[in-house]
């Protein structure tokens, strides 16, 4: 939203007391970057009761990370909503109750984007993006994680397409129809026969596919196999913390080689600590739509005392800045974007939520990028995906 208003922004005592709680950094260049967060799990937020995406929310008493305010005064100018589904059952009941479940996050997605439409629009093609942001508006691409809901039935990805789904993953966290995981025991050895028609159907549809959570089996074939460059959403680096969510630096140089990029997590930094405590309180937040506003700030309030009392490991920002710098010696400044998963679980100190956006501008300018490449990783590395795709669809 910067590029049509910034000197509104700059003129006007209004508007600048809007970004009053962005952190100190290179503002005035983060505000004229066109940014994008390519994995937003925030519509798990949209049917909370008393909860509004269009007010600003604070963590002390909210666990979202993202929200309208939060936007505005961290210059996020969109991103990719994503549905995300539960793993359950693969058979004909746990399907069904899949597909369900995502088309109802799918209307959650467009309820909120109808109940706001001066602040944010739906945005289904590369050139929306700049498009809506001249219009002075946030923008919205939709995405899946997970094609889980799809059961056997790959004509329901064209069903997403027609609803504004642009980008999609095969599998999550355990082995489904499609694919195996990184965090699973593989069945397919990568892709099932099934998932390699899923990636045929995603090319013809013109939607970007999405390799995070995917094994590197699956990865690999995914690269070979897909007509267009293949997508991270929110994946990190081995190199900072070797976990199975994480690349190592050949399959990160393959990716770029093949035109994709990989957008940086702010997960699987490092290794996490148990605490029963804090995994129960954070089970509990999956079910904040069947609470009352009390009870939602009652297990905020527990969870944040928790996480106080056993923080879940020692990653901060400067961690992340690590993970970020070093993709980027890897693959390229054209290879790597930003895909934080916030409200997913990501975020770590001193990067919290989306008010902190600024700071990785201005340590990505104190690292000697230009503004240039600034702009092609905040956005137009993912755009320009977005765009092949596009050109592709129906080949």
């Amino acid at each position: 939203m910067k590029h049509a208003v910034l000197p509104i922004l700059l003129a006007t005592t209004a508007c600048a007391a809007t970004h009053a709680s962005t952190p100190q950094g290179d503002t005035t260049l983060h505000q004229r970057t066109l940014t994008l967060d390519t994995h937003l799990d925030t519509p798990v937020h949209f049917a909370r009761p008393g909860w509004n995406f269009g007010e600003r929310h604070s963590l002390a008493t909210d666990i979202a990370q993202v929200d309208l305010g939060r936007m505005d005064s961290g210059d996020l100018d969109g991103g990719f909503f994503a549905i995300y589904t539960e793993q359950g059952p693969v058979t004909p009941e746990g399907f069904a109750a899949a597909k369900a479940f995502a088309f109802k996050r799918l209307g959650e997605i467009h309820a909120m984007l109808a109940k706001f439409p001066d602040r944010i629009a739906l945005a289904t093609r590369a050139d929306d993006a700049a498009r809506i942001d001249r219009a002075g508006k946030r923008f919205a691409y939709i995405s899946i994680e997970n094609s889980y809901p799809l059961g056997e039935d790959l004509s329901l990805l064209g069903e997403f397409y027609r609803q504004g789904v642009r980008l999609a993953s095969p599998v999550h966290f355990r082995v489904n129809q499609f694919a195996d995981s990184a965090t699973d025991k593989p069945k397919w050895n990568g892709l099932s026969p099934l998932g390699r028609q899923w990636v045929a159907e995603m090319n013809r549809l013109g939607m970007v596919l999405d390799a995070s959570h995917a094994s590197d089996a699956v990865l690999d074939q995914m690269i070979e196999l897909s007509k267009t460059p293949v997508l991270l959403s929110h994946s990190g680096t081995k190199a900072i913390y070797d976990h199975p969510r994480n690349l190592d630096d050949a399959r990160v140089r393959k990716l770029a080689a093949s035109g994709g990029a990989i957008c940086v997590n702010s997960a699987y930094l490092a290794k996490t600590r148990p605490s029963a405590t804090r995994s129960a309180l954070s089970d509990q937040t999956e079910h904040m739509a069947e609470m009352s506003p009390a009870e939602q700030a009652d297990l905020t309030r527990r969870l944040r005392a928790a996480e106080q009392a056993e923080p879940a490991n020692d990653a901060d920002f400067e961690t992340y800045m690590r993970a970020v710098l070093h993709l980027i010696q890897v693959a390229g400044v054209d290879h790597v974007c930003f895909g934080a998963d916030w409200d997913g679980g990501g975020g770590v100190r001193g990067f919290e939520d989306i008010d902190a956006l600024p700071k990785v501008t201005e340590r990505l300018r104190a690292a000697g990028y230009s503004p240039a490449d600034i702009e092609k990783m905040w956005s137009g590395n993912v755009l320009r995906l977005l765009r092949i795709a596009e050109q592709h669809k129906g080949r």
